[in-house]
């Protein structure tokens, strides 16, 4: 007897089609995306379709059966007189409905994370549900909301009545005796409690493709799913070393001719650098470029034009022309500038509430030296808790709201205009120089964002059109303030760092695809550094101790970066990551952590491509890579990173 058939005369016959029902949409989401990513060029083979579609059957069931065990209660408990009631039959069309209603909206929704990351639901869209006020401002600016939620209205009514309007009307007219009910409701209880304890991630852990891995996932079941990982705990997930063993290797690469370590415990990283030469109290202005892959710039053979400026100065400055960024989010490329340590898994360090102050940060080592230290955000500040993050870690904070509206010609959802954020830096800078005071600015802009909108007349393509517009105007904000600085009596005296905070786009075949981490760096300074081009394999978190090899200052260090003008090229690496995998990359390949405490070793052709890899990895470079994010872990859990000046 199948449950279709022994459910035909139950209450629980509702739940069934719609099981049915969910399952059909959750199919339809699969084909979408399978379709988008097969037309963006990913393969797929017959296996990994197989692979994609009954994976994906048991995730959906077991994600229905978690949503269905509180439904159950109300299928299981309401009392007959209350259940053949034309009051209930109302409230049931009413829930069916909003059900199917919120099906259709959830396949938009993961159409459209889709299109902007290349995977399901995951830790974005956890922020993106707590941070609504700039998400639904970006979504209204860049899509006909209205009149898709009306369509979808539309089609909701079509197949509520077309499939559910009978359903209804019979189960409402059931009589079934309270054991019965009693029986399938115990049923999905034991099966959703049974599915808990045996259902997770790890089933998704064991496809290296990570489109397959996806598409194999339910969106809704991922969103869940996200908000009770979002922190990782790397001991017990990922895998590790023997902690003295960790200890000495992480020494070893961090590590300078410059430093003397101050602790004899091998995490305890503080150590005194001893940089040659006069300090130089030169001026930082640092900023940060929302989104701007590498491939954007002519420079690494892009042949749109999007970023004249920045291919200018290419020539004219120190130029790192193999910088990653550690993250995929805006929150990790500030953690790696500010903080010089590797990302640890789960959440960034900025937006773990009571643990993201007293760190040892760039700002906090520059405060000590005299310098005016502030972060400069073209958006609400209170967004992904960097007005508390910076404040507490020795920035004074500029953001949106603290800018007179009348210095605001023009902003969208994420924040104001590129060029004026640059006002209030130029504006900040004037007041330094006034006080007597060096400055260090971090500015972080935001135009390079969906809804991609910006001022008319900038650039040449229409505001609003496409992320290039928006990479071509981020681009002209960026020459704009380097003339009107260059007016300025501390120009000459300015190092301007200029980097991004994480590409456009993160997601690949492979679980950290080392071309999609890829960004520019310079430092420009034309009275203070001499062009160069650096070949070095560099991350983010090189850039502070790179900084401040460049001023000459001697200081007490927990930074995990190391001056990249002192590391031979063939020394280099990069560590990269995103909320999941932890990878070190090298000349040698690529080591990548995760959890369950896997280990795989990337070795790649030289156009790029992957050439072979080591399922659980075991060598010198995979053990490097424990000792760098195992300390990092292990050294933020027990405050050893916490500021002592």
């Amino acid at each position: 007897m199948t449950y279709s058939s022994f459910t035909s005369n139950s209450r629980y016959h509702l739940a069934w089609r719609v099981y049915l029902l969910t399952l059909i949409y959750f199919t339809a989401t699969r084909c979408l995306l399978l379709f988008v990513a097969l037309k963006a060029g990913t393969a797929i083979s017959i296996t990994q379709a197989l692979h994609i579609y009954g994976l994906g059957f048991l995730f959906d069931t077991v994600y229905y059966l978690y949503v269905l065990t509180p439904i159950s209660l109300y299928l299981w408990l309401t009392p007959d007189k209350l259940w053949n009631t034309r009051l209930n039959e109302l409230f049931l069309h009413v829930m069916v409905f909003v059900t199917i209603y919120v099906m259709g909206f959830t396949v938009i929704g993961e159409f459209l994370f889709w299109d902007e990351f290349n995977v399901r639901f995951n830790f974005i869209s956890v922020d993106y549900l707590v941070y609504r006020r700039e998400v639904s401002n970006n979504i209204m600016e860049s899509y006909p909301v209205f009149p898709l939620l009306a369509a979808l209205a539309v089609i909701t009514f079509l197949v509520h009545y077309a499939t559910m309007r009978r359903v209804i009307k019979a189960v409402v007219e059931v009589r079934e005796p309270f054991m019965r009910r009693t029986m399938l409701a115990v049923a999905n209880f034991a099966l959703a409690g049974l599915f808990v304890v045996t259902i997770g991630q790890h089933l998704r852990g064991g496809e290296s493709n990570v489109q397959v891995r996806e598409l194999a996932s339910n969106g809704p079941y991922q969103l869940f799913a996200a908000f009770r990982n979002n922190e990782l705990s790397y001991m017990e997930f990922y895998a590790v070393l023997d902690e003295q063993v960790a200890g000495q290797l992480l020494r070893l690469e961090v590590g300078e001719a410059t430093a003397k370590f101050t602790s004899s415990d091998g995490f305890d990283i503080t150590r005194t650098i001893d940089n040659p030469g006069t300090p130089r109290f030169n001026n930082v202005m640092l900023v940060m470029v929302e989104s701007l892959s590498a491939n954007f710039m002519g420079t690494f053979g892009n042949k749109k034009n999007l970023t004249p400026v920045l291919d200018g100065l290419a020539g004219k400055s120190l130029f790192f022309n193999k910088m990653y960024a550690t993250g995929t989010r805006t929150t990790r490329g500030l953690e790696a500038m500010t903080l010089s340590i590797p990302p640890t898994p789960g959440r960034s360090i900025v937006k773990r509430l009571g643990k993201e102050r007293d760190l040892w940060s760039l700002g906090n080592v520059l405060g000590t030296k005299g310098y005016d230290v502030r972060f400069l955000y073209g958006g609400r500040g209170y967004f992904d808790n960097m007005n508390s993050f910076f404040d507490g870690n020795g920035y004074k904070i500029i953001d949106e709201p603290s800018v007179p509206d009348s210095e605001i010609g023009f902003e969208n959802a994420w924040g104001m205009a590129d060029e004026y954020l640059f006002e209030q830096a130029l504006k900040s800078a004037d007041e330094a120089q006034k006080n007597g005071k060096p400055f260090f600015f971090h500015v972080m802009t935001t135009s390079n964002h969906r809804p991609y909108t910006y001022p008319d007349g900038r650039v040449d393509i229409p505001s609003g059109r496409d992320r290039h517009g928006a990479v071509k105007y981020s681009d002209w904000a960026i020459g704009d303030f380097l003339k009107k600085a260059r007016s300025k009596p501390w120009f000459d005296k300015t190092l301007f760092v200029i980097v991004a905070d994480h590409t456009a786009g993160g997601a690949g075949k492979q679980d950290l695809p080392v071309s999609r981490y890829h960004i520019p760096a310079l430092i420009y300074a034309p009275k203070l550094v001499e062009p160069k081009r650096i070949d070095t394999i560099a991350s983010q978190i090189d850039l502070a101790p790179s900084i401040l090899a460049l001023l000459n200052m001697d200081y007490k260090s927990f930074f995990y970066g190391r001056n990249i003008l002192d590391v031979p090229v063939g020394e280099g690496r990069a560590l990269i990551a995103n909320y999941q995998y932890l990878g070190y990359y090298n000349k040698e390949g690529l080591s990548v952590l995760g959890p369950r405490k896997t280990a795989r070793k990337f070795t790649f052709k030289p156009d790029g491509t992957v050439d072979k890899v080591v399922e659980n990895a075991s060598g010198p470079h995979t053990q490097t890579a424990k000792a760098y994010y195992e300390g990092a872990y292990l050294a933020f859990d027990k405050k050893l990173n916490k500021w002592r000046p």
